[in-house]
């Protein structure tokens, strides 16, 4: 690695789920490894301890791996969610971002987060990917999971199936295709990325049917797409694109909605993926799954899927 090394902010996540125990994890491989970067861990201090002693490990703080104190509203108990402590994962964020837009650090990793708890605190929450767009200014994200084969970008993200047809706009298509298109050349240094684009519907609509989206919406952006020189191809029907033959054809592929992309990436990569947020103005990485609270205090946990994040975010740095 070339240049400054980057400092990362590492929010630690839901408290009574498996973020202070990958946090805890990750202190021990910091020690024994260079990871490209220094880390700062925005978490509740006394609970990171607390969860240390739980699991029978040391907290190994250093230069390279220290803790910045964001205090909960009340103790948190492993594997036992509290409303209360909603608004701390919020204020984890607030924290990391704003350290981010002023030069402080040079990208966030995220520690999972449990949206029912902060849904039922009466906040709206859809998750990290729309809180963070919201928080620089209502910019559009684009969700993207990478592994060390397979880089699937999302349309749509958090939404149930009964609305993503009317979210899949001409307009979301040919910014989601700009997005990808920029963010490949920007973070991966792609040159021209070649971008597979799913249809919508079983076949791609089997020629309009098994459904119209593909011919009214999703061919037409892909056509806008290559006549502004954005190298989209499709729309692939998303039971034969994920085959080797297609993918070593492309750099990434765009799906429609959440579990058209993800099943797929997860089965090549669980526990090494990575989740990076195109769009925004600030970097940001994220753990590949979620706050596991029946792990949380039982030593279960893997952190590779937060290495990988950590190791990402100082590449792209």
């Amino acid at each position: 690695m070339t240049g400054p090394r980057p400092h990362l902010a590492l929010t630690c996540g839901e408290p009574a789920g498996i973020g202070p125990d990958l946090c805890v994890l990750l202190s021990q491989r910091m020690a024994a490894h260079d990871l490209g970067c220094d880390i700062t861990v925005l978490a509740d201090a006394p609970l990171l301890q607390s969860r240390a002693a739980q699991l029978g490990l040391p907290l190994v703080t250093s230069e390279r791996f220290h803790i910045e104190h964001v205090p909960l509203a009340v103790p948190a108990v492993a594997g036992q969610l509290d409303v209360r402590n909603a608004q701390h994962v919020l204020a984890l964020l607030d924290v990391a971002l704003q350290g981010c837009r002023s030069g402080r650090f040079a990208g966030m990793v995220t520690g999972p987060v449990q949206k029912s708890i902060i849904n039922d605190a009466g906040i709206a929450f859809t998750g990290h990917t729309e809180y963070l767009a919201d928080a620089c200014g209502g910019v559009m994200p684009v969700m993207l999971l990478a592994s060390s084969t397979l880089k699937v970008a999302l349309v749509t993200t958090h939404l149930p199936l009964t609305a993503v047809s009317a979210a899949i706009t001409p307009e979301v298509l040919d910014q989601t295709l700009r997005i990808v298109d920029a963010d490949l050349r920007r973070l991966w240094r792609v040159a021209k990325p070649r971008i597979a684009v799913c249809g919508l519907n079983p076949h791609a609509g089997e020629s309009g049917h098994m459904g119209r989206e593909e011919i009214d919406v999703i061919a037409p952006a892909i056509a806008r797409a290559r006549a502004a020189g954005i190298d989209a191809s499709g729309p692939w029907p998303a039971d034969t694109i994920f085959v080797p033959q297609r993918l070593d054809q492309h750099d990434v592929v765009l799906a429609m909605y959440h579990d058209q992309g993800l099943p797929t990436l997860k089965y090549t990569g669980f526990g090494s993926a990575v989740n990076v947020t195109l769009g925004l103005p600030v970097l940001r990485t994220s753990v590949d799954h979620g706050t596991a609270l029946d792990l949380a205090g039982t030593g279960r946990a893997d952190c590779g899927s937060l290495e990988a994040a950590v190791r990402m975010a100082a590449q792209l740095a």
